[in-house]
């Protein structure tokens, strides 16, 4: 099932079920791709529904984040939620272990000698990994194995 039928598919169970959150969560996926789609001009690959999806997710985080600083308890609970859904349009995310092990492989095929090789290596890791880590832990992983 592609992303669009699968999307369609939680909305219509969304709907019967009377979720709001889950049904407002569904639908700004659904424009999100739809927007997309039409800046591209083109049917989204899978890679860019990807890409979209992990800024969908990113956007959550970040609102927890705000809403934890000012208090709003009510939100982060509603925007945990939202991310949770999200989350389960995403590959699944890799452990620590496995990271550190594609930070490894990919320091190995840029023959990386020290930390000036950084770019280098996180240009070859970053499409590896693209949807299952998060870049500021593949930055952070890079960093430390290259000191």
């Amino acid at each position: 099932m592609s992303l669009s039928e699968q999307i369609m598919s939680d909305m219509k169970d969304a709907m019967k079920a009377r979720d709001k959150v889950k049904l407002n969560t569904v639908r700004m996926i659904k424009a999100a791709l739809m927007n997309e789609k039409i800046k591209a001009g083109h049917d989204l690959t899978a890679d860019e529904e990807l890409t979209v999806l992990s800024r969908e997710k990113k956007q959550r985080e970040e609102s927890i984040a705000e809403f934890t600083k000012a208090n709003r308890d009510d939100l982060v609970a509603e925007t945990k939620q939202e991310l949770a859904i999200v989350e389960n349009y995403l590959p699944k995310q890799m452990t620590d272990e496995e990271l550190n092990q594609a930070v490894s492989q990919a320091i190995s095929e840029t023959e990386a000698k020290g930390k000036s090789d950084f770019g280098k290596v996180m240009k070859a890791l970053m499409p590896k990994i693209k949807g299952k880590a998060d870049g500021k832990a593949a930055s952070n992983a890079v960093r430390k194995q290259l000191s």
